[in-house]
C-alpha cells in the first residue's frame, strides 16, 4: 500500500475536452468521495521560447497528484511543463491509443477510489535535461525530454556532423541526417523506427541512435545514466556552417550550428507514473507495437 491521495490537479487537452467537460466531471468525483481538486487551465504559453500548456505556479504545494486526461502528447507535454513539482501522474485515456495512458475514462470512479485508499503502484521514469550553449550567446537554453532529443539536419544539409562526448571522453563522430538521444520510454519511437533497441521503462540508462549513417558501421550504443553526453556540431562541408534542428519530444526547441554545444543529462527529476493495472511493459509493447 502507498500514501493516500488526497489532493489533485486535472489537466486535460482543451481540444478535446469541450469547456472542460471531462475535467469537471472527474473533479466531481474527487469532491465527492472526499478529496480536493482542481482543474488546471490549458493555455499555450511561449514566453520562455517553447510551448508550455500547465502553469505550476497554480498547483498548491501540497498537491499529490495530477490526473492528465488525453492521449500521449498531452501526457508527456504535461511531464515536461511539471517537471519541478514531484508529482504522481494518473494517465486517463479519452479515446486515442494512448501508449502512456494507464486507464480509460469508463473507470475513473475505480481508479480515484483506489488513490484515496492508498491502493496503487509507482513506476519512475526518468527524464532528460538538455542545456544549449550556442557561440554567439552566453545564455544557456534549458529544456526537459521525456521520451528523447534529436538532432536534425535543416534545409538543404544534405547530412551533419557531430561529434560525441560520454562523461568528456570522446565516444564517436557522426555523419548522418542526425542523431537521437532517447529514454527507455522513448525507445520505442523514434528510435527504434530508427533501428535501435526498445528498452524496458525501468532501465537506467539512455540510448545514443544515428539517423540513416553515412557509415554502415556505425550503431546504437546504449550508455549508463549517470553518462552526462556532449554534442558538438562540427562543419560537413567546407565554408558552410552545419544547421542543425534540435528537437526535444516531437517539438522543435532550437537551431544551432557549427561550433555550438548541446550538454544533456539525466536529471533528479523523474516522472512518477501511477499503476492500477497488471499489465506489464511487455504486454503493452504487444499490443501496442506489434498489434
Amino acid at each position: 500500500m502507498q500514501q493516500s491521495v488526497k489532493k489533485f490537479c486535472i489537466i486535460t487537452n482543451a481540444d478535446k475536452d469541450d469547456n472542460f467537460k471531462i475535467a469537471n466531471s472527474i473533479k466531481n468525483i474527487i469532491d465527492e468521495k472526499g478529496g480536493e481538486a482542481i482543474v488546471l487551465p490549458n493555455v499555450l504559453d511561449m514566453s520562455q521560447g517553447e510551448a508550455h500548456y500547465t502553469n505550476p505556479e497554480l498547483i498548491d504545494e501540497d498537491t499529490q497528484c495530477a490526473i492528465v486526461v488525453g492521449g500521449d502528447g498531452t501526457i508527456i507535454q504535461a511531464a515536461i511543463d511539471l517537471v519541478e513539482k514531484d508529482l504522481l501522474f494518473l494517465t486517463m485515456n479519452n479515446g486515442t491509443v494512448g501508449y502512456l495512458t494507464e486507464v480509460d475514462l469508463c473507470n475513473a470512479k475505480e481508479s480515484i477510489e483506489r488513490l484515496l485508499k492508498g491502493d496503487y503502484d509507482v513506476e519512475e521514469r526518468i527524464m532528460l535535461e538538455s542545456r544549449i550553449k550556442n557561440k554567439s550567446s552566453l545564455e544557456e537554453k534549458v529544456f526537459y525530454s521525456l521520451n528523447d532529443v534529436v538532432l536534425f539536419k535543416r534545409g538543404g544539409n544534405r547530412l551533419i556532423t557531430v561529434k560525441v562526448y560520454a562523461n568528456e571522453r570522446y565516444l564517436d563522430t557522426y555523419c548522418a541526417d542526425g542523431v537521437i538521444l532517447a529514454t527507455p520510454t522513448g525507445s520505442t519511437g523514434y528510435n527504434l523506427s530508427s533501428g535501435g533497441p526498445i528498452m524496458d521503462p525501468h532501465t537506467r540508462a539512455t540510448v545514443l541512435t544515428p539517423i540513416c549513417p553515412h557509415s554502415l558501421n556505425k550503431r546504437s550504443i546504449v550508455l549508463d545514466s549517470d553518462d552526462g553526453v556532449r554534442f558538438e556540431i562540427m562543419q560537413t562541408k567546407e565554408n558552410i556552417s552545419d544547421s542543425v534542428a534540435v528537437i526535444s519530444d516531437g517539438r522543435e526547441v532550437a537551431n544551432i550550428e557549427t561550433d555550438d554545444v548541446l550538454d544533456v543529462c539525466v536529471p533528479k527529476h523523474e516522472t512518477r507514473f501511477i499503476k492500477l493495472t497488471n499489465e506489464g511493459f511487455y504486454e503493452r509493447m504487444r499490443e501496442k507495437i506489434q498489434g
